[in-house]
Order: structure tokens, then sequence, then C-alpha cells
């Protein structure tokens, strides 16, 4: 079985991927390491040298690679991946979507300045510019996320609470 996390960047996609493989025994896979493994080069640098587009591409190949491997494995996606193409549908398809629903203030309040620099459309925004920003795409990234197999609503739960939560979903499916 795969486990598709998907959500906004810095909704604990990464975190929760590593709590639930440690409790389920499963592999973990980001697809943004593993973007970064195949084209030899950060985020960062696709984003600025390669674009957008080139970016959203490499993502794709790397999600599919992922049904090659042949593992249980709980996957951390991309912010954006779900909302480009046939993403979501491939997810849900593949295995098991599962949304980590947070507020872009909650989002921002746990975003260290590395988690900021290294995303490249959060760089160079002011708090207060970050938010507005994150509030607009939130809302139009929406409608893919809603998408999931399992909608968890992270604001009032802890890191716990939330793995908790799911292996109680993933039991009674």
């Amino acid at each position: 079985m795969i486990l598709f996390l998907v959500g906004y960047a810095g909704s604990g996609k990464t975190t929760m991927a590593k709590r639930l493989g440690r409790r389920l025994g499963c592999a973990v896979i980001d697809t943004d390491k593993r973007v970064e493994r195949q084209e030899g080069a950060s985020i960062a640098d696709i984003f600025y040298y390669q674009g957008e587009e080139y970016f959203r591409c490499a993502e794709r190949r790397a999600l599919e690679s992922i049904e090659h491997d042949g593992v249980n494995a709980i996957v951390a996606t991309g912010g954006g991946l779900p909302t480009w193409g046939d993403n979501m549908a491939w997810m849900r398809e593949h295995g098991v979507s599962i949304y980590l629903r947070r507020s872009a203030e909650q989002i921002l309040s746990r975003l260290s300045d590395y988690g900021r620099e290294k995303r490249p459309l959060f760089r160079g925004k002011s708090d207060e510019e970050l938010l507005e920003f994150m509030r607009k795409q939130m809302c139009e990234r929406e409608k893919y996320y809603a998408l999931s197999d399992i909608v968890v609503d992270c604001n009032a739960l802890s890191d716990d609470d939330v793995v908790e939560y799911v292996v109680n979903v993933l039991n009674n499916r």
C-alpha cells in the first residue's frame, strides 16, 4: 500500500510521513528529495533555471517512479504536485491520498527561517505578504486537495493526534 500525503507547503507532510512510517513500518519517500536526486539539482535551482513547468514534469516522473519501487510507503508530496495535470487522480488510483489541512496562520507559525528559504515561492515575503499569498494559493488548491480519500483537519490536533487519527481511519477502511 502507498499512502500519499498532500497539502499546502509547510503543512507537515514530511514530518507526518516520517512519524507514520515509523508507526506503520513503511518506507518514507519525499517527492521533492526524489526530484532533487533524479535531476541533480535543488528544487530552487530547477525552478530558477528550468522553470515551474519543467519542475512539475520532473515531479510527475518522481511520482510514477514510486510505483515501480514496489514497496509499501508513506509519500510526502510537494504542495503543488496534486494540482498539476491528473496527479491527484493518479495518486488515488495507485494508493490512498491523505490531505493534511492546516490554516495559513498555523503553517506560518510552524515555518522556520530555513523552511521559508527553501521554498522558492515563499522567499523575500514579509509575514503579511506571505499570509496573503498562502491564503490565495490555498484557496486555489483546495479543490484538488479535497479530492483526497482522507481529509485530516490538523489545526486542532497535535502531530501525535494526527498520526493516531490516520492510523485509526486506515484500520477502519
